[in-house]
């Protein structure tokens, strides 16, 4: 599978972000020692510029991948979270490049705690876990990398089984309807049924209602035949 350019981008970033925090250590450091350390604030202030430029190209990229729909919504909303740890650290960093090393120990404590005056925890270095402890920079991000690719294969399962269950639903939808179709033409069937049933027994009534009258004509002619032959029959 071939990389995600907003991760690798993201990738770069944390790198710039951790070469900042060991620059500003390193100033403070020659600021203790008395030594000159105009060259590494210049190339702070070079890096924390670029820093602001690439989180500002993650939070376009980002924008740009939810609203075309090129990754989950819960893909969008991980990512976001990262970019907003993003601009912490970045604060975090502008904030102690300012301090110009006055206050080398809170200095030192903000950059590996996050702030300790604020009360608020940076989740980029937190206490190193027995994961990644004696790990180099390279290998953390391998690692880190790994982990994503998992999350991502966790997203793309999960994307599948949604995917499948909307199927499923489809073609319960289309059988539901052809079910209903057939339903309708039998409710047709029987009213059609009922109808003619309605139209037979009708006729039925008329023809047996002529027939007695027929009935009746046929014994009122007989009786006046016979009439007539009494009539004219001779009498002795």
């Amino acid at each position: 599978m071939a990389p995600d350019p907003w991760l690798s981008m993201f990738d770069s970033t944390c790198h710039i972000a951790q070469e900042i925090a060991e620059k500003i250590q390193e100033r403070n450091q020659c600021q203790r020692n008395g030594e000159n350390s105009t060259k590494l604030n210049v190339t702070i202030r070079s890096l924390l510029q670029n820093l602001k430029v690439k989180i500002d190209q993650l939070k376009d990229l980002l924008l740009r991948a939810i609203s075309t729909r090129q990754i989950t919504q819960l893909e969008g909303d991980r990512r976001q979270n990262l970019v907003d740890d993003l601009l912490t650290r970045q604060r975090q960093l502008q904030a102690s490049y300012k301090n110009d090393g006055t206050e080398p120990d809170v200095i030192r404590s903000s950059l590996m705690t996050g702030g300790v005056k604020r009360g608020v925890t940076n989740p980029w270095l937190l206490e190193e876990t027995e994961e990644t402890s004696g790990l180099g920079f390279g290998e953390i991000r391998q690692q880190q990398q790994r982990i994503i690719q998992e999350q991502d294969a966790g997203l793309d399962a999960l994307s599948s089984v949604l995917s499948r269950q909307k199927q499923m639903g489809q073609e319960i939808g289309n059988e539901l309807e052809e079910q209903n179709e057939i339903i309708d033409d039998l409710t047709n069937l029987v009213a059609n049924t009922d109808d003619k049933l309605r139209s037979q027994t009708r006729h039925v009534k008329m023809v047996d209602k002529k027939s007695t009258s027929c009935g009746m004509l046929v014994v009122i002619v007989l009786l006046l035949i016979a009439i007539a032959v009494v009539a004219v029959w001779p009498t002795h």
